[in-house]
């Protein structure tokens, strides 16, 4: 049965895609799509409480054989460390579609994009050969362009071009590396498959001299598209201009395929390299938090704001994944989640926000919380997550991140925990100048989020902050068993 529900996982966006493109209704079919998607998601992962660590519900299909050269097969399976983001595209998916506007031009190629998206991401976390991972996560960001370029904001077109130029360089970065990492196995054993990658790499290691090459490429093919600086600047502008659900499905989701990419293959098999690059890494990463940080509270409007933060919070998850550490990689996982969660609300807020009162700018903001209070709550939750406040998702991850990096690294670890505050002034500053306060001109007439139609994709985000916020235990009981065993070998 998870064999079957796992291959579900993968086709029902595809299936979706095709019901819309033959003109069925595509809010209705793209909910239900949504829906069924986030089922299957629950139950695999309940079954996978009951298995061992390791790769299960394994389909594979094969697809090209090179003797000598390549061979790669169409395989899927799951493990802790892909159902959490499995779920995690599933409830951000569902929450996307829900927010997509019912005024929104061209409805059915809108929602079609969107559910490529999801199918894309689906199939880059579940894949366990590296050929398909990478054309899973290509395959989700061609949707992306279009949706931004099509039916963007602010400088569409600039922000269009700035993100496909970087993603593009970036995944092809990204495939000198994987290329790299093939070539680099022993002659007759090369693979693509990471169960077999695994049992190779239990035995022994690359030499260090590889690893350092293999390493840089996959630093910078996996950190441009996570936003690494310097490697960022696409990503505020990009979130900013692009549509609330493609937003919050590319912060939310497509941005944790690097962090997630870099904890299968560098922290498992190429130790020596990263420690190798650990100083510039931490370099990079203090950037992204202290650098990027200030650049935040800088900002004079909520969307570029917002993008910013998304940027900031990349160096956490880069944090934990140097610290070649099972807390700290725990950490990075339940990170991963409660950021996708709250910034794919936070983002999704935003545009409400900016339906209702026609701005973002905080200058021109002011008491919305009198005239639209379920927003303001939605809002401010959103908010303490993102700060990291107990109780909600992004805590737990954090804090599992500074235990684990705190040994190998105490400095840039304590530098780290300076970022907190920054989170915290930035956001703050945030809900006081939109939420509070005498109520501005524009926001006279704005209306709150009267409708259950309008509540509940929010209401799903805030759900999954509060279950795993309150119940880390979930996610970490998952994930830490299969990372033990990466990592001490």
């Amino acid at each position: 049965m998870g064999e079957f529900l796992l291959l579900s996982s993968v086709l029902i966006p595809l299936i979706a895609v095709l019901l819309m493109a033959m003109g069925l209704h595509c809010r209705s079919v793209a909910l239900v799509s949504g829906v069924v998607h986030l089922m299957v998601s629950i139950f695999l992962i309940m079954l996978l409480w009951c298995r061992e660590p390791g790769y299960h519900f394994v389909t594979s299909v094969p697809c090209f054989d090179l003797p000598d050269f390549f061979s790669f097969n169409f395989t899927i399976g799951l493990d802790g460390i892909s159902a959490p983001l499995l779920l995690l595209t599933s409830v951000v998916g569902l929450a996307a579609v829900g927010a997509i506007p019912p005024e929104v031009n061209r409805r059915r190629e809108f929602y079609i994009l969107v559910t490529l998206i999801i199918f894309g991401a689906t199939g880059a976390f579940v894949s366990l050969d590296l050929f398909f991972l990478y054309i899973f996560h290509e395959v989700a960001l061609i949707p992306t362009f279009l949706l931004l370029g099509i039916w963007g904001s602010r400088d569409r077109k600039f922000a269009a071009t700035q993100i496909t130029l970087y993603l593009t360089l970036g995944s092809l970065v990204l495939l000198l590396g994987l290329l790299a990492f093939y070539f680099s196995l022993p002659i007759g054993e090369r693979t693509f498959d990471l169960r077999e990658i695994q049992a190779l790499m239990s035995s022994g290691s690359f030499h260090p001299a590889s690893q350092y090459i293999i390493f840089i490429l996959l630093l910078i093919g996996f950190g441009v598209l996570v936003s690494l600086w310097p490697f960022h600047s696409w990503a505020p502008l990009g979130y900013a201009s692009a549509p609330a659900p493609v937003s919050m499905l590319h912060a939310g989701v497509l941005k944790k395929f690097g962090i997630y990419g870099l904890l299968r293959l560098a922290s498992p098999y190429l130790p020596e390299g990263m420690a190798q690059w650990s100083l510039i890494l931490q370099v990079f990463l203090l950037a992204n938090i202290l650098y990027i940080g200030w650049v935040t509270i800088a900002q004079t409007d909520l969307d570029m704001m917002l993008g910013y933060s998304s940027v900031m919070h990349m160096g956490y998850l880069f944090l934990g994944v140097i610290s070649l550490s099972v807390i700290g990689s725990t950490g990075v996982v339940l990170l991963m989640v409660g950021h996708g969660l709250s910034t794919a609300l936070l983002f999704g807020l935003s545009s409400e926000i900016r339906d209702r009162t026609g701005t973002l700018r905080f200058s021109e903001l002011g008491g919305l919380a009198q005239k639209a209070p379920k927003l303001a709550v939605f809002f401010i939750i959103g908010g303490m997550a993102s700060i990291g406040l107990p109780g909600l998702a992004n805590f737990s991850g954090e804090i599992l991140i500074f235990f684990g990096a705190w040994t190998r690294y105490p400095v840039t670890t304590a530098l780290a925990i300076l970022g907190v505050v920054l989170s915290a002034v930035y956001m703050l500053r945030a809900i006081r100048s939109i939420f509070f306060g005498e109520v501005a001109v524009e926001v006279e007439k704005a209306e709150d989020l009267v409708t259950y139609r309008s509540r509940w994709p929010y209401m799903l985000l805030i759900a999954g902050l509060v279950l795993f916020g309150v119940f880390p235990g979930l996610l970490v009981s998952l994930a830490k068993p299969i990372l033990s065993v990466l990592l001490a070998g």
